[in-house]
């Protein structure tokens, strides 16, 4: 396929594999805030080496070259977990980066919706890399700092790419930030409701056990798909992406940034916050080895930034501050720890409980990401 001089290639080889990830590196050369995805999760995520998401999804990337140069990328991704969970067949475009171009950019969407087209599917969602579940969205809002870790981040010309093609706005979401300084000044009605609710329900707290990783992960599994059903856009999590996810995570995940609650021994909620690694990562460039996960366990101490990247709570429970109960254990060993600000992250435009609760202690809006649909004319 080829659209004024911009020739479309199917990723296929090896060589190929690898221009469609460093391509990230040449576009973003010099710009402070871009952190460079762990090559190793990178290459899972895009199915270059085996990833249990996939189990379920299909997926088929390009590139757009130009005068013997990439100048753009996307991906056509079949979430099949997705299309069965909400009936209906949509097609994911994700990693997507392009030169300010908009006939690049065109070109990639065209080939993204021809691969669909020819299996039947004409709605396109994204940017998903490759699902809700994991990095998804388009940064429109919010240039002014890096992202935080696992969070996505883009040129800001790429709004403007995609909804020339046609995308429009499907459903925002944000990221709030809360520093330690807020507390001074929280509301004291919000422990007052997190001591009643702990009280009423007999709520015991604890943070996860490493040496029982697996048990707490499966009940995190359990409490995260219960939870969400309700919330635009949610499809359930794979026991086997869930235990990738956590194999992955597992020496990153520090317990005092977690917090399990049980009721008669039976998790209903959990908060899960993980420390901004993304400082460490831009400076090992992406790479793990041969020293780079060494750098990353040696420097958490330093890190002094979270991402507080789920807070769920099973329905029944919901409404009733087991939310705040959650924080309220955090919170101390957060502070011992040495963190100073905290990203909430991310919270769907929709969720207006959760940005209540959040606006009322005093977070404040950081950055929006925007998730588009294509609808065929």
């Amino acid at each position: 396929m080829t659209s004024n001089s911009i020739s479309i290639e199917q990723v296929a080889t090896k060589a190929q594999q690898k221009k469609f990830i460093q391509f990230a590196w040449e576009l973003y050369s010099g710009d402070p805030n871009w952190i460079p995805p762990l090559l190793m999760n990178i290459r899972e995520l895009l199915n270059y080496k085996q990833h249990p998401f996939y189990d379920h999804a299909e997926i088929q990337t390009f590139l757009a070259i130009r005068g013997g140069k990439v100048v753009g990328r996307i991906a056509s991704i079949i979430d099949r977990a997705h299309n069965l969970y909400h009936k209906e067949e949509l097609g994911m475009f994700g990693f997507f980066e392009s030169i300010d171009d908009q006939d690049v950019a065109n070109a990639l969407f065209d080939a993204a919706r021809q691969w669909f087209a020819e299996r039947n599917i004409f709605r396109m969602r994204g940017p998903a890399n490759p699902s809700q579940n994991y990095e998804w969205g388009l940064l429109v809002e919010g240039f002014h700092s890096p992202p935080t870790f696992m969070m996505t981040y883009n040129k800001p010309y790429f709004g403007k790419l995609v909804e020339s093609y046609g995308f429009v706005k499907s459903q925002d979401m944000y990221a709030y930030l809360a520093h330690v300084d807020m507390l001074k000044e929280l509301d004291p009605k919000l422990m007052f409701i997190a001591e009643e609710a702990r009280k009423r329900f007999h709520v015991d707290v604890r943070p996860i056990d490493k040496k029982n990783f697996a048990r707490d992960i499966v009940s995190f599994l359990k409490i995260y798909n219960a939870a969400l059903p309700g919330q635009w856009g949610f499809t359930p999590m794979s026991e086997g992406e869930l235990k990738a996810t956590a194999a992955g995570l597992k020496h990153l995940i520090v317990a005092e940034m977690t917090t399990i609650a049980e009721v008669e021994g039976r998790p209903v909620g959990v908060v899960f916050g993980l420390l901004d690694y993304n400082p460490i990562i831009k400076k090992i460039n992406g790479r793990l080895f041969p020293f780079g996960f060494l750098r990353l366990l040696m420097g958490r101490k330093k890190i002094t930034k979270i991402r507080l990247i789920s807070t769920n709570v099973i329905p029944e429970y919901q409404r009733w501050g087991l939310g705040l109960v959650l924080m309220n254990r955090l919170l101390p060993d957060a502070l011992k720890w040495g963190v100073r600000e905290a990203e909430f992250s991310w919270v769907l435009e929709s969720n207006k409980l959760s940005r209540g609760t959040l606006e009322r202690g005093g977070s404040k809006r950081d950055k929006t990401y925007r998730i588009y649909d294509y609808e065929p004319q």
